[in-house]
């Protein structure tokens, strides 16, 4: 990866103060604070700033949206630059539904098997997207969350966001 038309800025958000990183006309990259695999200093570009950059600025309005409820999806265009197997589970992030989750035994069975689920949770917690690639919807076997590279908190309000009316209305907590 090169730093060339890499450029980053710091949004601050209802999960903290997020990292977003450009390249070209994508988002590259989004980190929470305390991020268990943060990119290199090398890798995310000039510091700019975030409403000055069309990208980043899209990319920020579209994730507070999100955080307040208003949104269910992503559009802004995202480059991911990980190895075959990565990218193939990143694409079957991208396709689990707002408001659903999935295991990562569930997973990899769709790569070729359960075998492949120690794999399917290193891309899951490499995901350079936090967010807009929804690694947030994967969870344990036993449907408890586990390992999230921004903090099992920001996991839980991340799918509280996404929990049904009447699922958050029938909880005693």
């Amino acid at each position: 990866m090169t730093a060339g038309t890499r450029r980053h800025a710091f949004v601050g958000t209802t999960l903290g103060e997020l990292l977003f990183v450009a390249d070209g006309a994508a988002l590259a990259g989004l980190y929470f604070p305390k991020h268990w695999y943060p990119p290199k200093e090398s890798e995310i570009g000039e510091r700019v700033e975030a409403n000055a950059d069309p990208v980043i600025a899209e990319a920020a309005r579209q994730v507070r949206e999100y955080l307040a409820g208003s949104r269910r999806g992503f559009d802004v265009p995202v480059s991911t630059h990980g190895d075959e197997f990565s990218e193939r589970v990143w694409a079957l992030l991208r396709q689990i539904p707002y408001g659903q989750t999935t295991t990562y035994g569930a997973l990899a069975e769709r790569l070729g098997g359960k075998q492949l689920a120690q794999r399917v949770g290193q891309s899951v917690g490499h995901n350079p997207v936090s967010i807009v690639i929804p690694c947030h919807r994967v969870v344990g076997a036993d449907g408890s969350l586990t390992g999230f590279a921004g903090g099992l908190t920001r996991k839980r309000a991340l799918l509280e966001v996404e929990e049904p009316e009447e699922a958050r209305a029938a909880r005693l907590f």
